[in-house]
């Protein structure tokens, strides 16, 4: 019964019934942890993780069916690495293969030439939050005088119960879109320790409402302006036709329209966590209670910023935070930062799937980061061009800089949504791959540009540093 009527739905809104099911099944979350602060707040834990098992396994099947199997063995494989192998390097080693291995086989199986909804998007979701239990895991075994502070707050003490880890792998406000979170973080919300009121349920009602409008505006944005600039518009005689500078604008606009699909789901999700209470976050420094543990989005910063560290710095927040815990500073018996962000990108691209776009994506991520900070040490360094960002004239250079951050933003997202070599190398050509020689024309000429605007004196302090 419920297919015809998702197909009916779906027909009614003119969307794809699987997006149409995720969407539901995020707002859902809502009712689910309202539920949970009712009849579930005070149960023991035993039962509360029934309640996220049940609840979430439903989603799970409602969305993917019979396929809800894959993360259900993913799982079970998971409990069973850490109760069997205990708390070693190879059940860590162990768990990122198996997780990842599982995830690539996915992604390499069920693999189309466009965006589909299926199984393995909530599986790359869960094969983090998995992988990461088997670093937890193995921290909680070490010397405390060895582990930050981070690794510190999520160490596990003790090998959790199957239950508790189907409850944490499943929990509604995450599963399905993220965000990532810590197992200690899900003990202390079913302990009722995620809570401004001491033994009663958060006073988050406001607060996640305040999210879930913000996420709603962002759908009602996306839904409009989204049937305007599609995926395929790059792929057409008609795109090829137009001036370069209306390619390069709809690429722009393209861009900032395209990423609203994923900043409305994280930010409803985001308000789901906040209502049950795992978005608890303590008292910030103005006195006040935050609510932005589970925040994977800052979308005023996102609006707002002029720089590509800043969008990169307030999107997918929970998941660029993953990736530096347990990739980036892991790697520091390297010796060098400067691979170890080369090799956490190389993961992000593998971990988004196993077409060209997502490694050309992230490769561009890399150049256009390390030339921008080089560009900030010369304003910063150069009293001219210093003087020149704190003029009058800053509101003039901020649209500038806003209109090369976008049009650059949605530079590398083009290979990220069109996957394959051949549609992402036509739009590239047929901008002349303007981003590339932009920033390698930058790379190349940042450091003539400090010998003619840094004076000598403040150069050789920066050699002597």
């Amino acid at each position: 019964m419920a297919a015809p009527l998702m197909e009916k739905l779906s027909e009614s809104l003119g969307s794809p019934e699987p997006a149409v099911r995720l969407i539901l099944s995020v707002l859902v979350g809502y009712p689910c942890a309202l539920l949970y602060r009712r009849f579930f707040f005070h149960q023991a834990p035993t039962v509360i993780h029934l309640y996220h098992a049940i609840s979430g396994l439903s989603l799970a099947a409602f969305n993917f069916g019979t396929q809800l199997y894959h993360s259900a063995l993913c799982v079970l494989v998971q409990f069973l690495m850490m109760r069997l192998m205990g708390r070693t390097i190879t059940t860590v080693l162990a768990s990122f293969m198996f997780q990842m291995a599982y995830l690539l086989s996915g992604y390499y199986y069920t693999a189309t030439e466009e965006y589909d909804i299926k199984w393995t998007m909530p599986q790359c979701v869960l094969a983090l939050k998995l992988i990461g239990l088997s670093f937890d895991y193995y921290d909680g075994g070490q010397e405390p005088s060895k582990l930050n502070e981070e690794q510190k707050r999520s160490a596990l003490a003790k090998v959790p119960s199957l239950l508790e880890v189907i409850g944490f792998s499943y929990f509604y406000g995450g599963f399905l879109v993220g965000p990532q979170f810590t197992l200690r973080s899900y003990q202390r919300l079913v302990k009722g320790e995620l809570t401004d009121c001491p033994g009663q349920p958060p006073n988050s009602v406001i607060p996640a409402m305040k999210r879930f409008s913000l996420g709603l505006l962002c759908l009602v944005i996306y839904a409009i302006f989204s049937p305007h600039y599609p995926d395929s518009y790059y792929l057409t005689d008609e795109y090829d036709a137009q001036p370069f500078w209306y390619r390069c604008v709809f690429i722009l606009l393209w861009a900032k329209v395209i990423l609203y699909k994923y900043v409305s789901c994280w930010v409803i999700a985001e308000g789901v966590c906040i209502l049950s209470g795992l978005g608890y976050n303590g008292l910030g420094q103005n006195g006040e209670y935050q609510w932005d543990a589970c925040a994977n989005m800052k979308v005023w910063t996102f609006e707002t910023t002029p720089l590509f560290t800043g969008t990169i710095a307030s999107f997918n927040i929970n998941t660029n935070a993953w990736v530096a815990r347990h990739v980036f500073k892991r790697l520091k018996f390297l010796g060098n930062k400067l691979l170890s962000q080369v090799t956490a990108l190389a993961f992000l691209a593998i971990w988004h799937g196993t077409h060209s776009g997502y490694l050309l994506c992230f490769s561009m991520e890399f150049i256009i980061v390390n030339v921008e900070r080089q560009a900030q040490a010369l304003v910063r360094d150069s009293p001219l061009l210093t003087r020149l960002a704190n003029s009058s004239f800053y509101p003039l250079i901020y649209l500038v800089q806003q209109f090369i951050h976008w049009l650059f933003m949605g530079y590398p997202l083009v290979p990220f949504c069109l996957f394959t070599y051949d549609k992402w190398l036509r739009v590239y050509s047929s901008i002349y791959f303007c981003g590339h020689i932009f920033f390698f024309t930058l790379y190349l000429g940042i450091p003539y540009l400090r010998k003619v605007l840094v004076p000598r004196k403040e150069r050789s302090e920066k050699k002597e540093d």
